[in-house]
């Protein structure tokens, strides 16, 4: 039986070679013996975290990046939870992702957060000042912010700097990589709250949210 290790590995290999039936192969044979969320976090995260490096470093195309990212979430439906009730909710919560061209860990943290009956405006890929411009004509009041590159985590600073401008007190929680790899950042960025993991990311939000309740009670 293949450790964790040895499927990153594998799994790593067979994306460089953009070999989707390789890859569907190794995920159908993880999920066999591992949970979901574990394949999730413990094998495909890391796999992607290791092509993004190798691009930073000119040691992989952009187009493998792209293709890697395409190919999991092409097979990532199949391994992502279904939705629970939802949740009693009086907050406009929406996700992105910044810059970056990586959705699997924008939609799996989607996809908990709708397990854990939070309802999110899914807004996809956007710049700074796109996002910012979605972000004030929706009302959002709590924004997820996910990015694979430093640089697009570097940019989170510009969407809080331009959201305060425009009088958006607006809550955002990060997360991605270079917020693993950095656990100070999320504070330089200017954002409220670094979800190491999807799980992560549920449990802040069920914070923000209720203190936005508790708040607005309160007034």
């Amino acid at each position: 039986m293949s450790t964790l290790h040895e499927w990153v590995d594998q799994l790593e290999r067979a994306l460089l070679a953009v070999d989707p039936a390789a890859t569907r192969r190794l995920m159908a044979q993880a999920s066999v013996t591992i949970p979901a969320l574990q394949v999730l976090d413990a094998i495909i995260v890391p796999a992607l975290e290791r092509i993004g490096r190798y691009w930073e470093r000119g040691e992989a195309a952009l187009s493998q990046v792209y293709m890697s990212g395409r190919i999991i979430e092409s097979l990532s439906s199949t391994l992502l939870p279904t939705a629970s009730r939802p949740h009693p909710q009086h907050t406009t919560l929406a996700i992105a992702v910044l810059d970056d061209f990586h959705f699997l860990g924008k939609n799996l943290v989607l996809s908990i957060l709708h397990t854990g009956g939070f309802d999110l405006i899914d807004l996809g890929h956007v710049d700074v000042d796109g996002l910012v411009e979605r972000v004030r004509n929706g009302g959002i009041e709590v924004l997820l912010i996910s990015t694979l590159m430093l640089p697009s985590a570097l940019r989170v600073r510009e969407v809080r700097d331009k959201l305060m401008e425009a009088g958006q007190h607006v809550k955002i929680v990060v997360g991605g990589a270079p917020f693993r790899f950095d656990p100070e950042l999320w504070r330089e960025v200017g954002a409220d709250g670094c979800g190491q993991n999807a799980t992560e990311a549920l449990a802040i939000v069920r914070s923000l949210v209720k203190t936005r309740v508790n708040g607005e009670a309160e007034a």
